[in-house]
This record gives C-alpha cells, structure tokens and sequence, in this order.
C-alpha cells in the first residue's frame, strides 16, 4: 500500500451494485476494486448504510448485502467513529458546515488519518476539516481525473 489515505463513501459502494446506475455502477465496481490495493479503509458507518440501504430499497437479499459487508471486512481495513469524531461532527452540523451522518463520515476519516474521501453526496472540490472531498464521476459516469489520481491510475 502507498500513496495518500482516503476512504469511500456509501453512495459509491452502493452505485456498484446497482443494475439502475449505468455507467456509474462501471465505474463504481472499479473504484471498489482499485481500493483494494491502494492506501483505503471503509468506515464501519458506510458499511452498515450501504446493508441498510441495499436491503431496505430490496436492491439485494439480506444475505448477499451481508455477504457483501463481511468480504468488504476482509478485503480493507476499518476504522468506527470515536468521542472525537462525534464532537466534530456534531459542531459541523451545528454550524452547517454538512450533515451530522456526513460530517461523521469525514471526521472518522479524518480521525483515521484519511486526506479524502470519494463521495457524490457532498461538493467535490471542497474540504471538511482536513479531508478533500473528490466526487468520482464525471457528468457521463466515468471516473474523475481526481479518482483516478487518488487511485494512481494517473
């Protein structure tokens, strides 16, 4: 593993699974795929949003989000939120900086030692404490040229 620390939030990993998604879903299986190999750790929080969201849309069967959750445990390593991470959550969302799940996300990432995240559901471009928010796709579905930087594919 090299290069800088980043993690994946849910909506990625659930655009991977989703038949609905398109180009994105491409996109989404590899990004997941890459991650495996580079410098990135998932969050116990999106992997229990991305079962809670696959299963409760009937995307997938209980069994197969939770297959899916226990190999992406295997495959990356994991951090959860501490006392930390939940304070500077809570006075982002205080201040509107993001939502209190978002802004729990990234100050876990933060926490972890993570400089970015891949997510669609906040202003890519922009930071949330120390951690750069990098939306993956493109307008078309494609990946990024900063995901694809992240991922040393350039």
């Amino acid at each position: 593993m090299s290069g800088e620390r980043f993690t994946i939030d849910t909506n990625v990993l659930i655009y991977g699974f989703n038949n609905q998604s398109g180009n994105r879903r491409d996109c989404a299986k590899e990004i997941i795929r890459l991650a495996i190999e580079a410098n990135c750790c998932l969050t116990l929080q999106a992997l229990s949003e991305f079962y809670f969201a696959t299963t409760r849309k009937g995307m997938m069967p209980r069994s197969v989000a939770a297959s899916q959750v226990d190999d992406w445990l295997d495959m990356f390593p994991t951090v959860t939120a501490n006392a930390a991470a939940i304070r500077v959550a809570i006075a982002d969302a205080t201040i509107g900086r993001a939502s209190y799940w978002d802004a729990l996300l990234v100050a876990t990432a933060a926490e972890a030692g993570c400089t970015a995240i891949l997510t669609e559901d906040m202003a890519g471009g922009t930071c949330l404490g120390p951690v750069r928010i990098i939306n993956p796709f493109t307008f078309r579905g494609g990946m990024s040229e900063e995901a694809k930087q992240l991922l040393a594919l350039e």
